[in-house]
């Protein structure tokens, strides 16, 4: 059953899923077994997602969302939270570690050292976390009663597919086989079991009429904001 709101009192927009749309990636703790992993020093990751109302009349009542910006280098991972009425605008940087998250603060994000935040703010879980990317542990509902189908080719891309269908919803997932782990996963019982990287989930919801896509796009290269934060704790380390 998908349960959706939003919350225009804030400009912002909130979408909950018990199929997959609930916007959650997970950090990533274990390891594919039987594989040589590539494991990339540093880059991207953005969560976009678009919402079509009445999807069954067209797809023309669109709404896109720029949910999160993820940056890594090393051990080092920061979370650039768009604007959502204006993406270009970052709104939060959060700079996360294992299971736990801290805030960067906008204006001397440039001057601040990661390592230090401990010493002044609290830490908070990151499945506290309401803003960006959510983090959960739970896995995809009703997954035991997926439904392989054909691979497909999208953007360029060879993808492994499988769908759910219940009475309420209907979800396709979409996954990329390949040997390199990002620091970031979505279900990452999926991709173990079918050997790749989940980048983008189709849902339906046949009572509201709403079409919903996410997708994760990895990228090689920083955000500018990431790049002046990394750099600047990089020349700091190497003083140390």
């Amino acid at each position: 059953m998908v349960q959706e709101y939003w919350n225009f009192s804030r400009n912002k927009f909130i979408f909950r899923s018990e199929s997959v749309l609930i916007l959650a990636i997970f950090l990533l703790l274990t390891t594919y077994s039987c594989k040589k992993e590539i494991r990339p020093d540093k880059g991207g990751i953005d969560l976009i997602s678009n919402v079509y109302l009445d999807a069954s009349k067209g797809l023309d009542k669109v709404q896109n969302f720029h949910i999160s910006r993820m940056n890594y280098s090393d051990s080092y991972l920061l979370e650039l939270i768009p604007d959502l009425n204006f993406p270009e605008v970052t709104d939060k940087i959060y700079y996360i570690k294992d299971s736990i998250y801290f805030k960067v603060g906008i204006e001397n994000s440039g001057s601040e050292i990661l390592s230090d935040l401990s010493k002044h703010q609290k830490s908070v879980l990151v499945s506290k976390k309401k803003e960006g990317a959510l983090f959960s542990d739970e896995w995809i509902p009703n997954y035991l009663h997926r439904k392989n189908i054909s691979d497909t080719v999208l953007f360029n891309k060879n993808y492994k597919r499988f769908e759910i269908n219940s009475a309420k919803s209907f979800s396709r997932f979409y996954i990329y086989p390949t040997d390199t782990i990002l620091p970031y996963s979505i279900y990452k019982h999926a991709e173990i079991d079918y050997g790749g990287r989940l980048e983008r989930i189709d849902s339906y919801n046949k009572d509201k009429d709403i079409f919903v896509t996410l997708q994760l796009l990895p990228r090689k290269n920083w955000d500018d904001e990431a790049k002046e934060i990394f750099e600047f704790n990089e020349f700091v380390k190497k003083k140390k």
